[in-house]
């Protein structure tokens, strides 16, 4: 019982102080939680942990099929709350010199332009295919994360002249970011809120930007995942596609363009450029196949 509730600590702590989203958090609930079930039945104290016996705590996730990225995770979050109950709780911190596994670097995956068209295209001219086309070119135009989509109120909207120009995203840590809009998205957007938000409200006032088909309440982050990929099913994309997909369209594409990427890192709220820097590899790479494709001497043989 001591235990939750030095971990009920940790988490508000990480909700209220720290900002932390409601799905980190949560996401630390399920990985501290798995680790305080080995705890129990490992019979050890939580001040008795140290590096070896993380070790064997990771050993038993492998033998249990975890991925790598789930094990570091794990490990991740472990780090962070010894380090909260050192100075909270005085609990030794024996685990700060325990390295999470080391994941391979993995290049998003983005669509082509061709492929957002596509996608985008697919609405039909229905109310709620008015709702679907916004989403996606307010998503795509942005790069926000869905969670920063169906956040959004009709307040963080900017306009010029009656047109909108730019939204207000809030991300990760409560952090606001002004993104411009480009035609596409504000045609989008406009035909939205004339001829479909007020049919979606049903009498009711909220503040809510994106509407509930059947509730006229907030759009859930869980709709906007199903807006997308009933889209790309429509639209026959044979990938995976997601939302982040479109995220990493809007990055790609920009820096393809010849975007600066300290201007992508703050378009997509990036608090480091490090971050960021994976998406010049994916256009390093699309350069490499051109090159090779097109140079004489690119190939030996």
């Amino acid at each position: 019982m001591v235990n939750n509730d030095l971990l009920q600590t940790f988490l508000n702590h990480c909700l209220v102080e720290k900002g932390l989203s409601k799905n980190t958090v949560n996401a630390y609930r399920r990985d501290l939680s798995s680790f305080l079930e080995y705890l129990d039945d490992s019979k050890v104290a939580l001040d008795g942990v140290d590096a070896e016996f993380v070790s064997k705590f990771v050993a038993d996730l492998r033998v249990k099929g975890l991925s790598e990225s789930s094990i570091a995770r794990k490990v991740v979050a472990l780090r962070s709350w010894y380090a909260f109950m050192e100075k909270d709780s005085g609990i030794k911190n024996l685990v700060k010199d325990y390295l999470p596994p080391k994941i391979p670097k993995r290049l998003p995956k983005a669509l082509t332009i061709d492929e957002v068209s596509r996608l985008i295209n697919s609405c039909d001219d229905s109310i709620i295919g008015i709702r679907n086309r916004a989403i996606l070119e307010v998503l795509y135009a942005t790069g926000a994360r869905v969670s920063e989509i169906v956040s959004l109120n009709v307040g963080d909207i900017s306009k010029s002249e009656d047109a909108v120009v730019a939204v207000k995203v809030k991300g990760k840590g409560g952090k606001e970011r002004l993104v411009p809009l480009g035609s596409y998205a504000q045609i989008a957007l406009d035909q939205y809120l004339v001829r479909a938000r007020p049919v979606l409200l049903k009498k009711k006032t909220v503040s809510a930007l994106f509407i509930n088909e059947s509730l006229g309440t907030r759009l859930s982050r869980q709709s906007g995942w199903q807006v997308v990929k009933d889209s790309a099913d429509r639209a026959k994309i044979g990938s995976a596609v997601s939302p982040h997909s479109l995220r990493h369209s809007f990055a790609t594409h920009l820096l393809d363009g010849g975007a600066d990427i300290r201007v992508v890192q703050e378009l997509l709220g990036h608090s480091s450029v490090t971050t960021t820097q994976i998406y010049t590899l994916v256009t390093i790479d699309k350069l490499r196949e051109s090159y090779i494709a097109a140079h004489p001497r690119s190939t030996a043989g």
